[in-house]
């Protein structure tokens, strides 16, 4: 009895059925068109036994190697203090190596498959929805001419509802899935029953003989047959919101059977109709069933892009405080749980983007051709960092982290490789789209360093300045001025400004400094250093981790628990915003320097990122040739 109400196991179960929303929505929903593109008539295949089984063990076997035990046995482990996902993973891969020109290619790494999930964002909601909706062709086939305006009306609803949070709706995600992957496993043991046979697919000799008899042909199919395992990322990105062991329950308790067991079934009923391969996840439900089902997979559907659409809103954040972002307007939509955000510009972003893939693509069929190159290249980039982290940080034997790495990229290489086949017929969206945000957010970090270099030159030593400055003081006035500042080592070019102008100083002065670091969290008690340079005249480094939120309010209380109390409303911040001017100065092709300037005048001012009210604020501007 007492086991039965421990309170660890309750909440062990309560994460995982949390998790079934947020973690496994893209993966669960492949079963839509998983099947249906693998047995597709574009590869020319025969749908005989062979190929159905063939095609089945792949499916199994994919899952096997790559979420199972990839995913869950060995990256899973590689977690920045709790924390997952690329950002997660490249900050870890570099603890301890910063600076070190060696490993700036893990950096660039790490961003472009960051830049690659953009790509997933657009590809899973256009994809998932639509092939949801298209299950009403099976209820009634004159319906077709309104599959792509109820998509479209659904995925508008989807991105309306993102300023409000989930928060409401959110208790309904693990619920609603749960009750998804039970019905899946309920349709395969069906199907599984009445015809039993289709359980050899298992043996992996059945994928081996698929090879040899179709060879360039089988190839070509792993592009769809990877349709099974997208997704699968997300077990590690979202491991900080649910923690390891919930989401390994999850999947081995539920997902990973009612998966399999709906692969099967669709087999199985494959193998009694081949007519069935046109749709057989809704072909094979009874008829009376079917609308029912069609309306539980397009809330399956929804639930998947939602937790997508969450994610780059997440990376988006963590982007921004690593620096290779712009500053944009961040809602909390939960005061709560500091981890639910809404960006509007990446919403309406993603929406747009989403429109135009349904528009363009049309059918899940189409959208399939386009799935695949931005998340193999997300795993590959996975698999490269993992070596590093076995070798620098886990210490492991070269021969065995070696060998991990040949076998990981063996098969996500294959699948690669199957999935530029298909550039041409839309695989050119999701890594046009990826490379694109990459060059974004490679030129706004590197804009932003060739600033710091160029301004740097003008920076005076901090405290020997103030040391002398207050020797012979100007005017002092009443209050205190928090001048803002990346580097406390320099004087701030807001305080060489003001003393040139005004000719003040403030009775009491704050040098305030917040820095990212590799780290998604850092605790209260550890945010917050503060040392006395002169009299009254302090220098505050704010450390904070790249999921943290540096709101103004909250750092001055962290002072207060320190003893430097700070009143907002009698506190001048003074800021340094600089204009960058596109010169021929070596740094940046000219278009890239352009590019800088625009994400300059756009992005959100430091008084919103940080909450300070806009009439305590002075902004001081500088010209900044780059």
């Amino acid at each position: 009895m007492s086991q039965i109400n421990d309170p660890h196991k309750q909440a062990l179960h309560a994460l995982a059925l949390g998790a079934l929303g947020i973690v496994f929505g893209d993966i669960g929903t492949s079963p839509l068109y998983a099947m249906k593109e693998s047995l597709g008539g574009h590869y020319g295949l025969t749908t005989d036994a062979a190929t159905i089984m063939g095609v089945l063990s792949l499916m199994f076997w994919s899952a096997i190697l790559v979420v199972s035990i990839k995913y869950v046995t060995f990256i899973m482990k590689a977690d920045n203090k709790g924390e997952g996902g690329i950002l997660a993973l490249m900050a870890l891969t570099l603890r301890g190596k910063e600076g070190n020109a060696k490993y700036r290619w893990v950096l660039v790494l790490g961003i472009l498959g960051a830049s690659m999930f953009y790509g997933d964002s657009v590809i899973t909601p256009a994809i998932s929805i639509l092939s949801a909706v298209e299950g009403l062709e099976v209820v009634a086939p004159s319906l077709h001419e309104y599959i792509l305006p109820i998509a479209l009306i659904i995925i508008t609803g989807l991105f309306l509802i993102q300023k409000h949070g989930t928060g409401a709706i959110g208790v309904l995600f693990g619920p609603v899935c749960a009750l998804w992957f039970l019905s899946l496993g309920a349709l395969g043991v069906y199907h599984i029953i009445q015809n039993p046979a289709i359980l050899a697919a298992l043996s992996p000799h059945h994928a081996v003989s698929f090879f040899m008899d179709y060879q360039v042909k089988a190839l070509m199919v792993m592009g769809s047959v990877f349709l099974v395992v997208t997704g699968g990322e997300a077990l590690y990105a979202d491991m900080g919101h649910f923690g390891r062991k919930p989401i390994i329950l999850a999947w081995y308790a539920l997902v990973f059977p009612a998966l399999m067991l709906n692969y099967f079934g669709q087999g199985a009923f494959i193998l009694s109709d081949v007519a069935g391969a046109k749709n057989p996840f809704f072909m094979m439900v009874p008829s009376r069933g079917v609308l029912p089902m069609v309306i539980l997979a397009t809330l399956a559907t929804i639930i998947a892009s939602q937790a997508v659409i969450s994610g780059a809103f997440s990376l988006t954040s963590a982007a921004m405080k690593l620096g290779y972002c712009p500053r944009l307007k961040i809602v909390h939509t939960n005061e709560k749980e500091k981890g639910q955000i809404y960006v509007p510009f990446v919403n309406w972003f993603l929406w747009a983007l989403v429109v135009f893939a349904v528009l363009y693509f049309k059918t899940s069929s189409n959208l399939a051709a386009a799935y695949g190159i931005a998340v193999t290249t997300t795993m590959l980039i996975d698999d490269v960092l993992l070596l590093v982290v076995m070798l620098t940080v886990w210490r492991w034997s070269k021969p065995v982290a070696w060998l991990l790495f040949a076998a990981f990229v063996v098969v996500d290489g294959m699948f690669f490789g199957a999935n530029v086949i298909k550039f041409t017929h839309g695989g050119w969206f999701p890594a046009v789209l990826g490379a694109a945000i990459f060059i974004v957010l490679m030129t706004w970090k590197r804009g932003k360093d060739l600033v710091h270099d160029r301004t740097e030159g003008v920076n005076l030593p901090l405290v020997p300045f103030m040391q002398s400055l207050l020797e012979h003081p100007p005017t002092r006035v009443e209050g205190t001025a928090m001048f803002m500042h990346a580097d406390l080592s320099n004087v701030p070019n807001s305080l060489l400004h003001n003393l040139k102008h005004n000719r003040v100083l403030h009775e009491r002065i704050v040098f305030l400094g917040i820095h990212t670091e590799d780290v998604p969290y850092i605790a209260d008690e550890a945010k917050i250093h503060i040392d006395e340079i002169a009299d009254n005249v302090y220098v505050v480094n704010g450390h904070y981790g790249f999921k943290d939120e540096p709101i103004m309010a909250e750092i001055m209380g962290l002072c207060a628990h320190q003893n430097l109390n700070l009143e907002m409303m009698d506190t001048s911040f003074f800021l340094n915003r600089e204009t960058v001017i596109p010169s021929k100065l070596k740094g940046m092709a000219i278009w890239r320097e352009r590019m800088f300037a625009l994400m300059m005048r756009n992005s959100v001012r430091a008084t919103d990122y940080f909450q300070i009210p806009p009439n305590r604020v002075v902004e001081m501007g500088t010209q900044v040739e780059i």
